[in-house]
């Protein structure tokens, strides 16, 4: 049945595909908006040009509603010694592609800018990790004609986007793949300078079924969007009998041909196991699931050691590349959800279309 979520935005499924920077496309997007969803560009390390032009790509694809997707994020500047201990923690890796490590040109894209080319991109949804927008920055997106959607991995974080305007709020529980989007310490209701720690992050791993009960229960006004582990229309099914009027789904999009993943990170996903996934930081500071490989086994007591996203990200992002054009499998970031062995290398369409057809019996 539609929900007010999915009735608002006009989706004939109560799917979202999740916002995965620098895997996700245009084509992506446009497919599963196409077939009846809702897709989504993760652009939180688009340029605000190529943020525009990905839009107009999606738009040239189809006319169906889409979303793009922000990191709420401060331009860092890291102290030099920091940055010097990260590049030499990473120097032996560099060395296996004939590379050495170079502090970066820029650490991430200037958020505000970015902020200004989503406003006047005018998606149809605009979401965000890492942090929280002002109720200004809200009215604004919403005065262009996007419905607001706020990450939130805790109840004190969905109750915050609730109080500056947010539309909806996605639980993401610890089963998500890639980044975690915390931004509140336990206890807290201000974002700490820098971000969480990372027994902050601990405190805030709630899985999926536990977080949707607690956040539709705290916001009853307010339409909240499940996320993690949710793979088959078996588990779509069941977040909305929590009360979820939508599903956020990353990893089930990423093994479909339009997705923007190499051939290494796509063999590494359709051959991992149930148990195959782990959080991290040693790829870019910031905790994120992904599948275990033999850098992440490697660099494992450094856990705690690496500097915090976006420098640690920035620091190892010319290594993924080589790792990517070498199709090494073994010094890439992986991420994936705990329910990766559950992928179906369809094209988006199909797997909407099956989706659908799972998702009709479980919901009668």
């Amino acid at each position: 049945m539609p929900s007010p979520f999915t009735t608002r935005l006009g989706l004939a499924l109560p799917i979202i595909q999740g916002p995965m920077t620098g895997s996700d496309t245009p084509a992506l997007a446009a497919a599963v908006s196409q077939a009846g969803g809702l897709g989504m560009l993760g652009c939180g390390m688009r340029s605000p040009a190529a943020m525009a032009e990905a839009a107009a790509e999606v738009r040239r694809r189809t006319d169906r509603p889409f979303g793009m997707n922000l990191f709420v994020q401060a331009t860092p500047s890291p102290d030099e010694a920091t940055v010097q201990a990260a590049l030499q923690r990473l120097a032996p890796f560099y060395a296996e592609f004939g590379l050495v490590p170079e502090r970066p040109a820029q650490w991430c894209e200037d958020f505000g800018a970015q902020f200004e080319a989503l406003v006047a991109a005018r998606p149809a949804v605009s979401s965000f990790t890492f942090g929280i927008l002002s109720a200004a920055q809200v009215a604004r997106l919403q005065s262009a004609g996007s419905t607001v959607i706020g990450t939130a991995t805790t109840v004190a974080e969905a109750r915050a986007w609730a109080a500056v305007g947010a539309d909806a709020v996605c639980a993401s529980g610890m089963e998500s793949g890639g980044h975690r989007g915390t931004f509140l310490s336990p206890g807290h209701d201000v974002p700490a300078p820098g971000g969480p720690s990372v027994d902050d992050f601990e405190a805030s791993m709630l899985g999926t079924l536990t977080l949707v009960r607690q956040c539709v229960d705290a916001l009853p006004s307010i339409p909240v969007i499940a996320a993690g582990g949710i793979m088959d229309g078996r588990g779509i099914a069941g977040a909305l009998a929590l009360g979820a009027q939508a599903v956020q789904m990353g990893t089930a999009f990423l093994t479909c041909p339009e997705s923007g993943i190499g051939p290494a990170y796509r063999q590494a996903l359709t051959q991992a196991g149930p148990t195959d996934t782990r959080t991290t930081r040693i790829f870019s500071g910031r905790p994120a699931r992904g599948i275990v490989n033999s850098m992440m086994d490697a660099l494992r007591a450094d856990e705690r050691s690496v500097p915090p996203y976006p420098v640690q990200n920035a620091l190892t992002g010319a290594l993924r590349r080589a790792a990517t054009q070498a199709g090494r499998a073994d010094h890439l970031s992986l991420w994936a959800g705990q329910g990766v062995a559950q992928v179906r290398p369809l094209p988006a369409a199909e797997l909407m279309a099956v989706l659908a057809q799972e998702l009709q019996p479980a919901t009668t």
